[in-house]
């Protein structure tokens, strides 16, 4: 591990030196290097899970599958409550003062252009996963047998509804609000307060000079397992699907050999573009994703049921907002052990699966994100994504829905369950062109497979090299390839055991188990984005206030200047009158008297004045 002395952070912003002879000196750029024990740490343990999986398959899926149940059935609460918790917080933020604050220098500009923010972060945050359950989830809700318990004895259409209101919590403002937290924290500390783009300078508020010590070595280590297994998961999907349209399609048969096959290639072109760079291969290929989404999906929606999609995503929404509570807190506590499988197999697992990829992800937007506000970059990062999202599942989701409940087809094949990796395909088939529909599918897939490895890898590598935004080429590479090499062993082996699913299983788990620790940091990077937002609202009122003033003085200043003076002069006026006459009565003798009534006459019957007694020293007497 690290010295326990901490270091000062490298800084983004080069500080003015001085040569010895007092001459300014060139800026020195901040250094950057490999942290040993992150990067040693995090490969070890990788590998001894894959070779764990390899070489004692039975015992490593008995072990996952009994630790994975335990910690489920023990905190599936504590997820539903912190990740709901999450979105009340990005709300909160978003809505107060804090959202004023901008992600960098008051001057400074956004990098990418608003359709480019939105493709990257998108393609990051949602990518294999918006393809794969984009028709399975809702049909799967919908069938008897993957129905939520509570759902599971409502009329057709009722539960057809109930299906896709499912489906928007699982991805909808949930998903985006766990990596609102992780990225905003991420690029405040990075933009604002020119930190290394890594996960702990998030918690230095809370931490202060331990932050570059051990504990901020095991934060960025539980933060890169967790990124690592959380991609090979989408990647397992990822990879099935593929597989699955090619074999729906007649061009390749799907069978374990083709999907490692699969995952190889791919994985080979994710390298590559992930040792292109931000700016190269993951903008480019980013923004190909978003354009090849659009065009599937506008296509469906003009192929398909078009009058219908269009109502089914005014009353989904509705009915999302209508029981957002209710579903945010859904734990099915009377539903026995029916209710905490189902929960664990779907919110629970999900809630684990984003919190798990929320590293990757959160650092990714950090890095695109400078220029922006904080309320900028929550309401881009939560709302727009969310919305894209839920026009996403209505169209696939509510077309298959449309083609069961309507029109009456069964995609369960008679066996009462859903094949998600046959779904989409299947509700293609339904539809004009349905061949060249899982075509663009396909290949949607492979980019989306492409875009998580290689943004993932390039995040990994800033993280093991203490944040450094361009890290080296090598170890990007060497990041890119472990995530295809853990899915395709891992599926490799699961062909092995004698349940085919075990491989998909065990990365799941995997995922949801290393997102507990890491929930914690997310609690900490709240606390810590909370108290450095809060500070500087209270400074930027403290200014305002002097700016106030100092306008109140110069807008008034001349008014009560001129009114002053005014009433200096009077009295000035009044007391050189005064002066004169008490001269003036000491030189004739006289001194005016004014009567108290008022009258012209004083006492002694003198109108006027009053003769003073004679000097007899004056040369008149």
């Amino acid at each position: 591990m690290s010295s326990s002395k901490a270091q000062p952070p490298p800084s983004s912003s080069t500080a003015a030196q001085t040569a010895p002879d007092g001459s300014p000196a060139p800026p020195v750029a901040p250094r950057y290097s490999l942290s040993k024990p992150v990067f040693l740490v995090s490969a070890g343990i990788i590998l001894l899970a894959v070779l764990f999986a390899l070489l004692l398959p039975d015992a490593f899926n008995a072990a996952i599958s009994t630790l994975n149940t335990t910690v489920v059935n023990s905190i599936g609460w504590y997820y539903v409550l912190v990740v709901t918790a999450f979105v009340f917080f990005a709300i909160v933020i978003a809505a107060s003062r804090m959202g004023q604050i901008k992600l960098g220098k008051d001057d400074d500009e956004p990098e990418f252009s608003m359709f480019s923010w939105f493709a990257m972060l998108f393609a990051a945050g949602m990518g294999i996963g918006l393809v794969f359950w984009g028709a399975a989830e809702p049909l799967t809700f919908y069938s008897e047998a993957g129905a939520p318990p509570n759902a599971a004895g409502l009329a057709d259409p009722d539960r057809a509804e109930r299906a896709l209101g499912q489906t928007f919590l699982h991805w909808g403002l949930h998903a985006w609000g766990i990596y609102v937290i992780v990225g905003l924290a991420v690029a405040y500390a990075v933009h604002r307060k020119d930190r290394p783009v890594s996960i702990r300078w998030a918690l230095e508020p809370i931490l202060g000079k331990r932050t570059d010590t051990w504990i901020g070595d095991v934060i960025d280590i539980i933060a890169l397992v967790g990124t690592l297994f959380g991609i090979a998961t989408s990647l397992g999907f990822g990879v099935n699907q593929i597989a699955a349209g090619l074999d729906h399609l007649g061009v390749l048969p799907n069978s374990t050999a083709v999907q490692v096959i699969i995952i190889l290639v791919v994985t080979a072109l994710a390298t590559l573009s992930a040792a292109s760079g931000v700016d190269k291969g993951i903008k480019i290929l980013s923004n190909l994703n978003m354009g090849l989404a659009a065009l599937l999906l506008l296509t469906v929606l003009i192929l398909g049921p078009t009058l219908f999609l269009l109502r089914d995503v005014v009353s989904n929404i509705g009915y999302y907002l209508q029981n957002f509570l209710q579903l945010s807190f859904q734990t099915l506590p009377f539903r026995g052990e029916e209710g905490a499988t189902w929960i664990s197999s779907w919110t629970t697992f999900y809630w684990g699966w984003w919190i798990s990829w929320s590293p990757f992800v959160g650092v990714f937007i950090a890095r695109i994100s400078k220029g922006r506000t904080v309320r900028e970059f929550i309401t881009g990062v939560l709302l727009v994504p969310t919305a894209l999202t839920f026009l996403w599942f209505t169209v696939m989701g509510g077309t298959a829905l449309y083609e069961s409940v309507i029109k009456g087809v069964d995609f369960t094949g008679g066996t009462g369950e859903i094949d998600p990796n046959t779904a989409l395909f299947d509700t293609f088939a339904h539809l004009p062109a349905g061949a060249l529909l899982s075509g663009i599918a396909v290949i949607l897939v492979s980019i989306f497979f492409i875009t998580s490895a290689d943004s993932g890898a390039f995040v990994m590598d800033m993280i093991a090299h203490k944040g450094d935004p361009n890290p080296p080429r090598l170890t990007r590479i060497f990041w890119a390839s472990a995530s295809g090499v853990i899915a395709a062993s891992l599926i490799w082996v699961s062909s092995l055991s004698a349940d085919g699913d075990s491989g998909m299983e065990g990365l799941q788990a995997l995922a949801l188990l290393s997102a507990l620790p890491f929930s914690v940091v997310m609690i900490g990077m709240a606390i810590s984005l909370w108290r450095s937002l809060s500070r500087e609202v209270m400074v930027i009122e403290r200014l305002e206030r002097r700016l106030r003033q100092r306008e109140f003085m110069e807008r008034y200043s001349d008014q009560l200047t001129d009114e002053v003076s005014g009433r200096v002069e009077d009295r000035f006026a009044e007391q050189v009158e005064a002066q004169v006459s008490e001269h003036l009565s000491t030189y004739t003798g006289e001194v005016p008297i004014l009567p108290a009534d008022g009258g012209d006459s004083a006492p002694g019957g003198r109108g006027g004045r009053r003769r003073l007694p004679r000097n007899p020293f004056s040369r008149d007497s």
